[in-house]
Order: structure tokens, then C-alpha cells, then sequence
């Protein structure tokens, strides 16, 4: 059965309303993405702290020693996450992880993200995997403006463009969040606000996300970069109307910090993803291309 969302709240850095004293493993295990997301760009490097980086991809049976060597030397992790690189749905490494995480760490609690294509369709794999918490980036329940920020889809070996991509991903997603949620894993909300475009659409986010069944939203703000890169990143003032408009209707989590896709330790507090992946070797150079933020 998946954790509750009072457990989360106690155990889960976010869920929690105020300092994380939990911590997380990241496991960077799905390589590829389905979605051309205008704001995202993934790379393989060490500099970075945003979504989407990572020093290497893992094969799922690598997390296992990872795991381990992340417990004895930050105890303080209740969580074992996949936020990418690419989408944990579009290949079936993360599933596949959370089956051996199962197995050799049940106590752990087994989160993954995800931008919501397939989460419809391989909404029962999820639930089977025993997953405890699931987050999905949504970033318009209106076609026209998620059109906007997402250049195409691949679905189902096709390469779907504009209105007709968005529309799909759109009702993919809000089945999904329906379907998982009424199996009672937690969900969490993302939204990238990017002001010019969603700025004015992030309460109806909220209310739509709510009512299929979400229980806490994050609004991160954007990141300019890739074929956003010219766009402004919201103000404090943009950030604080956001977030006033979508807590009418939903929980809010107001502690993200970009966290990495190899991100290990407590939030905020200690980061030993170096240290955990040094017996690794990192890819030479990086590698650049578009994916949904995790």
C-alpha cells in the first residue's frame, strides 16, 4: 500500500512545510524523453544545479550499490526518487528500478516524476511498482498555450505537432493524475511559470490538477534557456500572484530547489552526489537536447 500523505509530510523533503531534515536519492536512469518541451535542455555535467542534469545515466541494477553506498553515508535518506534526465515513462528503466528498490530497500519511499504522456496508459505499472508519491509537470490544461511551450510529442512512434500534441498530453495527463490518485499514491503538481505565457493560467492549472486529484502544487520559476532563452524569468512580485492564485484551490510546496537528477542528501542541507558517484565514470564533454523538466 503507498505511504499516506501525512507519512509523506513526516518523511519526504517535499511534502514537508518547513526545513527538509529528510533526505534523497536521485537516480538519473531514464535517458530518453518523449516531449520537446521549449524551456528544457538536458545535459551530462558536474556545474549545473537545475532539472535535467546529471554527471551519467545509470542502468537500473547500478542503483542498487549506489543506493547503499548513499544510506551509510547519509542515513537521513527516506527517499528514493527518478526525476530523469529524460521521462521516467518513456522507457521502462524506472519502473524496473523501483521493482529492485522494492525488493532490497522496502522501507524507502519510492517517488518518481513524470511529464504525464503515458501516465494514462501505464497507469497500472505505476500503481503495481508501489510507487509512494508521483509528480507530474503541468503546465497548461489549455491546448493553446501549452502549444506554446511545447514544440511537439512522440507518441506511439509518432511525432505529433502543435494543438493536436498538446491536446493529447493534456488529457493524458489529467487521466492519469485521476486514475493514480483514485489509487491512492499521492500526487504533486509542477508548473514551470514562465509569466508571458502561463503567468495568467497557473490558477486554472491549479483548480483542473486539484480536482483530478492532486494534493500539492510547486510553481518553478522559469529557468531561461534552450528556445526560451530570451524569455524573462518571473519576478518576486510574478512568483508571489502565482502562488496567491493556486492556493485557492490546492496545497502549496514553496521549497523547491532545482534539485538535479542525481541529487543525493537533504535538501538544502548536504549534497553528496559527487561523493556517491565517484567510482562512476563521467561522460567526457556534455550532451545537450530537449526534454520535460522531472
Amino acid at each position: 500500500m503507498a505511504k499516506s500523505f501525512t507519512e509523506l509530510r513526516e518523511n519526504h523533503p517535499c511534502y514537508g512545510n518547513g526545513r527538509a531534515t529528510s533526505g534523497r536519492i536521485h537516480l538519473p536512469v531514464c535517458p530518453g524523453c518523449n516531449i520537446a518541451c521549449r524551456f528544457c535542455e538536458r545535459s551530462l555535467n558536474d556545474s549545473e544545479n537545475r532539472p535535467g542534469v546529471t554527471s551519467r545515466v545509470l542502468k537500473p541494477e547500478e542503483t542498487i550499490p549506489l543506493i547503499k553506498k548513499a544510506l551509510e553515508i547519509s542515513p537521513e535518506i527516506r527517499v528514493a526518487g527518478i526525476a530523469g534526465p529524460g521521462d521516467t515513462l518513456a522507457s521502462d528503466n524506472a519502473i524496473k528500478t523501483f521493482r529492485l528498490i522494492g525488493k532490497e530497500f522496502p522501507g524507502l519511499i519510492k517517488c518518481m516524476s513524470t511529464n504525464g504522456l503515458l501516465l494514462s496508459e501505464r497507469a497500472q505499472e505505476i500503481i503495481d511498482a508501489g510507487i509512494d508519491s508521483l509528480t507530474v509537470t503541468v503546465n497548461a490544461v489549455d491546448a493553446e498555450i501549452e502549444a506554446r511551450l511545447n514544440d511537439y510529442i512522440i507518441w506511439h512512434g509518432k511525432k505529433i505537432e502543435g494543438l493536436e500534441g498538446a491536446r493529447i498530453l493534456i488529457e493524458n495527463q489529467l487521466e492519469g493524475i485521476k486514475k493514480i490518485s483514485e489509487a491512492g499514491i499521492v500526487i504533486k503538481v509542477n508548473t514551470v511559470l514562465v509569466p508571458r505565457i502561463n503567468g495568467d493560467h497557473i490558477e486554472e492549472i491549479a483548480k483542473t490538477v486539484a480536482a483530478a486529484g492532486a494534493k500539492k502544487y510547486n510553481i518553478i520559476p522559469l529557468i531561461p534557456t534552450a528556445k526560451l532563452a530570451e524569455e524573462p524569468a518571473p519576478t518576486c512580485q510574478e512568483i508571489h500572484a502565482a502562488r496567491a492564485a493556486a492556493a485557492k484551490h490546492i496545497e502549496l510546496f514553496l521549497h523547491c530547489n532545482h534539485c538535479r537528477a542525481d541529487a543525493v542528501g537533504v535538501p538544502g542541507r548536504t549534497e553528496f552526489s559527487k561523493q556517491i558517484y565517484a567510482t562512476f565514470d563521467v561522460a567526457a564533454g556534455s550532451v545537450k537536447e530537449n526534454f520535460s523538466h522531472g
